[in-house]
């Protein structure tokens, strides 16, 4: 299977809050490297604060890497003219975590859906119309739903919504930034499984950031964990979480919860167990 994304060295700094033009750098993403195969998907996991969404967003360029490179299909975006970084992106597209916040409020369904059309194609608007009931009821939804606002829906439906209008310029790449960690489980499971039957309908690749061990497992082919920035290992997922080599995903995976009641361990023993894990990190 071929690859679709390749970051290679990829460091993100930011300036130090408080401090002086050039006093001080903040190293969000260390020298981080990874492949996505075509119509797979790699979960990104760790903690927050571990650099996870900045590193997804400099594979888009929503912020610019300070160093490192990024190819997408053999072409580096890395420097690309704003031009030709403006047509790539159709085949590129994220879906946010707060639906609130990544949904205008004063528009409709409709509107939201059309917009990526009428930035990238030239369409009538009974075509854009089209376009949109087919893509609302392709998630889910249904097509009258367009004349609806973003306050109407429930954070499933909405997330859906969220979904369709990444998808309506059929790109190649979804970024999902914790699509579904604002939502409740039983919500959860149906949305990703809408996720994982577009991809297989699709031949979507995603680049898939989660905390939720449990969420990764379902729908992750291949994984990275990340800490303070780095990666600190990576492989095909059912394997590095059935037999994980560094101490700090041991201890990730030692703090998922245990729905048998006979292997709860105790707050202390939790601790205990984490602590040891980045003590032996800090000594490696």
């Amino acid at each position: 299977m071929s690859v679709l994304v390749s970051a290679q060295h990829v460091v993100k700094e930011f300036d130090r809050r408080g401090a002086k033009r050039g006093a001080g750098k903040f190293r969000a993403v260390d020298d981080v490297s990874f492949d996505l195969r075509k119509g797979s998907t790699l979960a990104i996991v760790g903690e927050s604060g571990s650099g996870k969404s900045t590193a997804g967003r400099c594979v888009l360029r929503l912020i610019e890497p300070t160093s490192g490179d990024v190819f997408f299909d053999g072409v580096n975006l890395v420097g690309l003219p704003d031009d030709e970084m403006r047509r790539r992106r159709r085949q590129m597209q994220i879906v946010f975590q707060d639906t609130y916040a990544s949904l205008d409020p004063r528009w409709n369904i409709g509107r939201l859906l059309a917009e990526p059309l009428r930035l990238h194609e030239n369409l009538t608007k009974g075509e854009e119309r089209r376009r949109v009931a087919d893509m609302l009821v392709r998630v889910g939804l249904e097509a009258q739903h367009a004349d609806r606002y973003p306050h109407e829906f429930s954070g499933g439906q909405r997330q859906r919504v969220g979904i369709a209008r990444a998808l309506m310029l059929n790109p190649q790449l979804v970024v999902c930034d914790e699509p579904v960690s604002a939502l409740d489980v039983s919500v959860q499971a149906q949305v990703l499984n809408l996720m994982k039957d577009l991809q297989e309908e699709l031949g979507l690749s995603y680049l898939f950031i989660s905390h939720d061990i449990s969420v990764v497992e379902f729908i992750g082919d291949d994984i990275i964990v990340m800490n303070k920035g780095k990666v600190v290992e990576q492989g095909v997922c059912s394997e590095v979480l059935a037999n994980p080599q560094d101490a700090y995903t041991r201890a990730l995976l030692a703090a998922v919860p245990v729905p048998d009641p006979r292997q709860v361990i105790s707050r202390e023993e939790r601790r205990r167990i984490i602590a040891a894990g980045l003590k032996g990190r800090d000594a490696a």
